[in-house]
């Protein structure tokens, strides 16, 4: 009885250190393996109460920039899909304007569209990685920390496919508006999602630049 009870106790006790590791090992690899190569360090965490979600619920698009809302979409177009080889994203649907992060990927209402002069800026979810799959929304931005400079990003719009390559990763606070400004001497693309992955503490901004059509 006692051997039984004894097993019973390790068993609960090895799967709460594993289900612990699975939490705090990604954070650990961020801070540890990630964050150095970021153009801004990770240097607090946000209000508890965000860290927890207990009163932010992230998969509306709204909720990320409540001080600059989305215009509508500026064309007919109100759709394309977005790829990512290396993470395994393919054809992923972006919807400019739209609010549910948990149906597809948000391109921010207001931002250049593919293609144009300016920044064509994209929210996707994030959780832990281990449950990253790019065919799920609130997953799909999961592994995001992992790109590095020049990686491709393929996005096809209006019937053209668009080259663009990773030329910066940064973390910002949840604040910073500065990831929505617009910069005209090229055209350029902004992917953003939280980190450390499992966290809300930062927004991730992987940007890149458009290398051909």
């Amino acid at each position: 009885m006692q051997a039984r009870a004894f097993l019973f106790s390790s068993l609960f006790l090895g799967g709460g250190i594993i289900l612990l590791g699975l939490v705090v090992w990604p954070i650990l690899t961020f801070e540890l393996l990630l964050t150095p190569r970021l153009t801004t360090n990770i240097v607090s965490p946000i209000p508890q109460e965000e860290v927890l979600g207990t009163q932010i619920d992230l998969t509306q698009a709204s909720n990320w920039f409540p001080a600059t809302p989305q215009r509508a979409a500026p064309s007919k177009i109100t759709s394309y899909t977005l790829s990512i080889p290396k993470l395994g994203i393919s054809d992923a649907v972006v919807i400019i304007s739209a609010e549910d992060l948990s149906k597809s990927l948000v391109q921010w209402g207001g931002t250049a569209l593919p293609g144009e002069f300016g920044n064509t800026v994209i929210f996707g979810h994030s959780v832990l990685p281990t449950f990253f799959n790019p065919k799920n929304y609130t997953t799909i931005f999961s592994t995001l920390p992992t790109l590095k400079e020049k990686d491709e990003i393929f996005v096809y719009f209006d019937g053209i496919t668009y080259t663009y390559q990773v030329f910066e990763m940064k973390a910002v606070d949840p604040s910073d508006i500065s990831p929505l400004e617009q910069k005209y001497d090229n055209s350029y693309i902004s992917l953003i999602t939280c980190v450390p992955p499992g966290t809300y503490w930062k927004r991730l901004v992987v940007k890149a630049r458009l290398i051909k059509i």
